[in-house]
């Protein structure tokens, strides 16, 4: 109730300003999405272990994102908050459903362009890290990689961005611990990101994120490469490949996820995702056996129907692992692990 009589009031506010102002130079802009799924793993267990859609055999929300952005001269800002268990529990790490945030912070941050070149951006912000984001408006196959569920969802920090030319801009910046509102052990980490656009419908992301987590047991440095490529008006071929290491031994990943789609009509697309993840080893210390680091290969077959601003997503997944790391519906385990799920999300 409280809810909608914010959402009551908001919409009263904004109806004031669009006719006290008609046509402003810089209007607020709302836009955010809702998205729900359906999932059935075929071992009648919730087997595959990436973030999001994880709910067996269930009709289950995946959650309502609202932002506003705003640009006045120099300076723009960007607020976004989710509501249900893709934006809130599942998008923070220490979260377990049962705690009592009902919301998530997606975005909050201010930039301020110096000059058309030179712009500098503080807050918390998603991260910049990789190719698959949090909000399903963002990616095009529903689940999401191993590469995504294992690296960082947010990064809150401040950060320099510099154009040199339309083919080549470079990011740095200061950032804390991954996906928390505030560090705890002080600003711990630095990043950068360069990103080039070589030729026509081809773009690529060289990142780099290092630092020290509270209460982690090294250095943690992370070496990402994002690139994608619109071959023609119907054919995109996308690529993350990434490398992650604690220091001394202490464990990471490596994995590459490779993406093709192909639009038939305007309305009407298929992809793939095919990706390779294997987990470090970690080190033996004292009692603690060394730990063998596990490697998946997994295949998604996905398509977009798309009717306006409603997107449905039909979509099958084939996981295969090293070792027996899933489990069949007899309790008994097995190296491979398959699903299919229909999710319908809808953008605004």
């Amino acid at each position: 109730m409280k809810l909608k009589s914010l959402l009551s009031l908001s919409a009263l506010a904004f109806g004031s300003i669009s006719y006290a102002q008609e046509a402003p130079k810089d209007p607020l802009v709302i836009f955010g999405s809702v998205d729900t799924y359906y999932k059935y793993d075929f071992q009648k267990k919730a087997n595959i272990p990436t973030s999001f859609a994880n709910d067996q055999n269930s009709i289950s929300l995946g959650m309502i994102d609202l932002g506003v952005k705003k640009t006045t001269g120099k300076a723009s800002f960007v607020g976004e908050l989710s509501f249900g268990p893709r934006g809130q529990y599942q998008s923070i790490p220490n979260g377990d459903g049962t705690d009592d945030n009902s919301f998530h912070i997606q975005n909050l941050y201010a930039t301020y362009a110096f000059t058309d070149k030179f712009s500098m951006t503080a807050g918390y912000m998603g991260t910049f890290i990789g190719y698959e984001v949090i909000s399903p408006v963002g990616n095009y196959n529903y689940s999401t990689s191993y590469l995504f569920t294992n690296g960082p969802f947010q990064n809150a920090g401040i950060k320099a961005n510099y154009v040199f030319s339309p083919k080549v801009s470079l990011m740095v910046g200061l950032f804390d611990d991954w996906n928390v509102y505030k560090d705890l052990n002080g600003v711990s980490h630095v990043g950068a990101q360069l990103a080039l656009a070589p030729a026509e419908g081809w773009t690529a992301y060289l990142n780099v994120l290092s630092g020290r987590n509270a209460g982690a047991p090294g250095t943690g440095s992370i070496f990402d490469l994002t690139t994608s490529y619109q071959v023609t008006e119907k054919v995109k071929l996308g690529l993350n490949a990434a490398d992650y290491s604690v220091s001394n031994n202490n464990g990471g990943y490596t994995g590459a996820a490779l993406y093709a789609q192909n639009a038939f009509t305007t309305g009407f697309s298929m992809g793939v995702r095919a990706e390779y993840f294997t987990a470090k080893d970690i080190k033996a210390t004292g009692t603690t056996p060394l730990v063998k680091g596990e490697s998946v290969t997994a295949i998604t077959l996905s398509a977009n129907l798309k009717a306006g601003g409603l997107t449905f997503i039909p979509e099958v997944r084939f996981d295969n692992g090293s070792s027996t790391m899933f489990t069949k519906s007899n309790l008994t385990p097995t190296k491979s692990a398959s699903q299919f799920s229909l999710a319908a999300v809808y953008a605004f």
